[in-house]
C-alpha cells in the first residue's frame, strides 16, 4: 500500500517563507512524477507546482512562478516545495501527489496517489 506524507504546514505572516516535504513510501512500480496541489476555502482545488521523474520538467501555476521552487531528492520519492514571499492568497491546504506517468501534468486526475494535505496560513 502507498502512503503519501506532508508535513511542514503552518501559519506564517505575510512575505515570510514555508517548506513543504512529501514523502511516498509503499511500492510504486512505475516512474512517477510527484507535485503540489492547493485548495483554499470556497474553492477549486488547483494546480501549484509539479516535477518529473527525472527532474528534467518543473511547472508551476503563474501565480507562484519566481516564489515557489519544487525539488526531489536523489531516492526519487522526496519531492519538497520551498515558497517564499507568501501572500494570503497562498492560504489552503496542501496536497502532495503522486503521478501515473514520468511527466508532469497540470490535471487532478492523472496523479495516482494523494496525501491528506498540510494547511498554509499567511496572515496579513
Amino acid at each position: 500500500q502507498v502512503q503519501v506524507a506532508e508535513s511542514g504546514g503552518g501559519s506564517v505572516q505575510a512575505g515570510g517563507s514555508l517548506s513543504l516535504s512529501c514523502t511516498a513510501s509503499g511500492h510504486i512500480s512505475w516512474s512517477y512524477s510527484m507535485g503540489w496541489f492547493r485548495q483554499a476555502p470556497g474553492k477549486e482545488r488547483e494546480f501549484v507546482a509539479g516535477i518529473s521523474w527525472d527532474d528534467n520538467s518543473m511547472e508551476y501555476v503563474d501565480s507562484v512562478k519566481g516564489r515557489f521552487t519544487i525539488s526531489r531528492d536523489g531516492a526519487r520519492n522526496t519531492v519538497r516545495l520551498q515558497m517564499n514571499s507568501l501572500t494570503p492568497e497562498d492560504t489552503a491546504v496542501y496536497f502532495c501527489v503522486v503521478g501515473a506517468t514520468a511527466d508532469v501534468t497540470k490535471v487532478s486526475y492523472t496523479y495516482a496517489y494523494w496525501g491528506q494535505g498540510t494547511q498554509v496560513t499567511v496572515s496579513s
